[in-house]
């Protein structure tokens, strides 16, 4: 397997390179967070003079590291270690696993010649009780599965193929390095059951997994889909599970949240400039993942493309909401939708997507919110086709899926 570059996180990294802060690296188990400290970002330190012994690394969810997980063995090991003035670069892989692990981490910060990065994989470890024991001086830095260009670049055949690859397997880094496609499968149903499932039950001590099960499925099933707890609801009274409360499909929907698992998409009512409380849209952080939840028999092309734009959008670094255009149609006032309100700073983008654009008829009608949306910020179509961009009749841009994802520039063109 090729080396996989992950040249933006190592950008966002070299920015906060002695800022000061606890670099806090987070995201869903197997994505990388590792391989982008070690080998990546410590071969940067080396690459421009750092000494390898002012490198303090410890993989914390390695068995001969448990002694490390008590937090005063911790302390007392790297202090240990810092025996000159020069700059030391700590780096503590999973330290959620370290008990009080946010006293140990302050302590840290005391010391002048530290720069510290951590990593974790669940939001609790973001949560607004952590974020008060660092007292502002935690930087996060969160981690997605491969985008399709960074999975590009380590796969070996053309791009056509890696996309069919990609839209089935995902952008879990190890994918790469499954010969079969019996391999891939096995990776994916296993690592959904037996890690992100468990870490999920065990941690938030779940009792009724016959209802995280069927939650699971309802949303993988449903993905890109308006929905809510009392939508949700409905679909378990309809499953003949009528003693499922809304407090308990709720609380599941912020476990799996909280474990990177899946992300959530408000709606924002582009005239009235305000967000619309519920329903949300729900997308899994690998589409992989989801695909081998659903055996693979739900292959839906349009839903998986449109959540592989939606997590591109977001390792871009745009908060992305879902749009709601009012328009009047027969003196009657209807609600379209807009796949995506991206904004970042004082950009913003309306995006559409669509399998293809084969007849005027179908272009006006993906065409149609956005059209009433009253401002000059740029509007896209994004389709399956591998086509060169074009502008239609009003003026609105279409880009190819794999133009897109592969130009880091595409939204600017």
């Amino acid at each position: 397997m090729q080396e996989i570059k992950r040249d933006l996180y190592l950008e966002r990294l070299i920015n906060r390179k002695e800022n000061g802060l606890i670099k806090i690296v987070t995201g869903i188990r197997r994505c990388g967070k590792s391989y982008l400290l070690d080998p990546i970002y410590k071969n940067y330190l080396l690459e421009n003079e750092v000494k390898e012994d002012h490198i303090i690394k410890i993989d914390l969810d390695e068995r001969k590291n448990n002694k490390y997980l008590n937090p005063d063995v911790l302390d007392e090991y790297i202090r240990s270690l810092i025996v000159d003035k020069d700059m030391y670069y700590i780096i503590l892989d999973e330290i959620q696993k370290v008990e009080d692990f946010e006293s140990v981490l302050n302590g840290f910060l005391h010391i002048d010649n530290v720069d510290i990065y951590v990593t974790g994989s669940n939001s609790k470890f973001l949560s607004s009780d952590i974020r008060t024991e660092f007292r502002g001086r935690g930087d996060e830095v969160k981690v997605l599965p491969l985008t399709f260009a960074e999975f590009v670049s380590a796969y070996e055949g053309s791009n056509d193929d890696a996309w069919k690859e990609y839209i089935t397997y995902g952008g879990l880094p190890r994918i790469l390095s499954q010969k079969t496609e019996e391999q891939k499968s096995k990776y994916l149903k296993d690592l959904f059951e037996r890690t992100y499932l468990n870490d999920i039950i065990e941690r938030n001590n779940i009792q009724r997994m016959d209802v995280l099960d069927t939650l699971v499925n309802i949303l993988a099933s449903s993905v890109g889909s308006l929905t809510n707890p009392k939508k949700l609801s409905d679909t378990f009274i309809s499953s003949s599970m009528k003693d499922v409360s809304i407090n308990t499909i709720t609380s599941y929907i912020n476990y799996l949240l909280e474990s990177f698992l899946i992300e959530k998409a408000q709606r924002y009512d582009v005239k009235g400039k305000q967000y619309i409380s519920t329903p949300s849209k729900y997308y899994f952080s690998d589409i992989g993942l989801r695909n081998a939840r659903l055996n693979f028999r739900q292959q839906e092309e349009d839903h998986i493309m449109e959540n592989i734009i939606y997590n591109e959008l977001l390792y871009r670094g745009y908060n992305v909401d879902v749009g709601v255009v009012e328009i009047r149609e027969n003196n009657m006032r209807k609600q379209t939708e807009v796949d995506f309100v991206c904004n970042q700073t004082d950009k913003r983008y309306y995006i559409q997507c669509a399998l293809s654009l084969p007849t005027r008829e179908k272009t006006l009608q993906e065409e149609r919110s956005l059209m009433n949306i009253n401002d000059n910020f740029k509007k896209i179509i994004i389709v399956k086709d591998n086509i060169k961009s074009w502008m239609t009749e009003e003026g609105i841009s279409v880009i190819g899926i794999q133009e897109f994802l592969l130009n880091k520039d595409s939204l600017f063109i």
